[in-house]
């Protein structure tokens, strides 16, 4: 029982040595704050004493209020630097917005350039595709009069500047634009026209009777003197001579082969070939030739080699086109893809 009293009692006073230490620690911080309060509230008097006779202020003030002050001044100071870093830092950034604008109105000025000579190459398109559509007796169609103020380019050669702030040059590509598409129709009646005219003029009698274009004409259509009598005739033909035998001859037109012969005191080694549209072509003074009766043959197929046989001064070929029963000049329809490129031309 001794050593359970002994016990309650070191516990009875180990419990109020906690409370006295307790109460002593409280003390001593209540001790702190009242004396850090009474020295924040502690008031000071600054004079101010100005150097005639005039009254003298007294300026109260307290340590908290000086806190203040410098806390407010550091605050002041920082917001100053934060802005100062904040502003080096935009100003950079305005700095490289800046040369990307400038890089940006370099290549505006320079697409506006490349717009201006497009527009320039327009016109000229314009132009030459008139040009060949009245040479080819075609026109571009025109549906309405919205269409046409649209597609017509000399509607945007003077577009002023639109209400809403759009940049004038890109209403210029969307007008050529516009323009471009309305004349797919005329371009594809142009290929519709060379097309049947590509056809046609490998019906008719249209280029050289000589493979490669080689050769000279040596005696023309026409009244012309007769080598072997001395007197005028009329020749019914050219003769075109390359000054050699063995040259190909080739059909100037497709059609079928509808006489192979040969005259002695005449035409010698010959071939004629039936066209259509009534067209006919003789091929004479052959050395010999290479095709049959029946035969179809297309424009520019060898059907012989030019040769000296017949009648004849030297190698050549005679060479006629008829229709019908009339003989014509056949220099004419060999100049006819020529005259047509001409044509186009202007």
């Amino acid at each position: 029982m001794a050593q359970v009293h002994e016990y309650k009692r070191f516990e009875n006073n180990l419990v109020q040595k906690i409370k006295n230490s307790g109460f002593v620690a409280a003390k001593a911080i209540a001790g702190f704050f009242k004396s850090f309060f009474r020295m924040l509230t502690r008031r000071y008097t600054v004079v101010l004493v100005p150097h005639s006779e005039k009254k003298v202020y007294n300026l109260h003030i307290t340590v908290f209020s000086i806190c203040c002050f410098f806390l407010i001044m550091a605050g002041i100071v920082g917001a100053f630097f934060w802005y100062s870093a904040s502003y080096s830092s935009t100003q950079g950034v305005l700095a490289s917005k800046d040369g990307r604008l400038k890089d940006i109105q370099a290549s505006l000025d320079q697409l506006r350039d490349e717009i201006t000579g497009l527009l320039h190459e327009a016109r000229g398109f314009e132009t030459a595709l008139s040009g060949t559509l009245s040479a080819l007796g075609a026109d571009v169609k025109q549906n309405d009069t919205s269409q046409a103020s649209a597609g017509d380019l000399s509607s945007f050669f003077d577009i002023k500047e639109t209400p809403e702030g759009l940049l004038q040059e890109v209403d210029d590509v969307r007008r050529l634009s516009t323009y471009l598409a309305s004349a797919k129709e005329p371009i594809r009646e142009i290929g519709t026209l060379l097309d049947s005219q590509s056809a046609l003029l490998t019906e008719i009698p249209s280029i050289w009777p000589i493979r490669g274009g080689i050769g000279h004409i040596s005696m023309f259509f026409g009244q012309n003197e007769n080598p072997f009598t001395g007197q005028y005739y009329i020749h019914k033909g050219i003769d075109l001579s390359t000054y050699r035998e063995g040259d190909p001859i080739v059909a100037t037109a497709d059609g079928q082969i509808v006489t192979v012969d040969f005259e002695q005191d005449g035409f010698g080694n010959y071939v004629i070939i039936k066209h259509k549209h009534g067209y006919y072509t003789r091929y004479a003074h052959m050395k010999r030739s290479q095709v049959k009766i029946g035969q179809r043959v297309q424009q520019g197929d060898v059907i012989g080699w030019i040769g000296n046989t017949g009648l004849s001064t030297g190698p050549h070929v005679h060479y006629e086109v008829h229709i019908g029963s009339d003989v014509v000049d056949p220099y004419k329809y060999i100049n006819i893809r020529s005259s047509i490129a001409r044509s186009a031309a202007r």
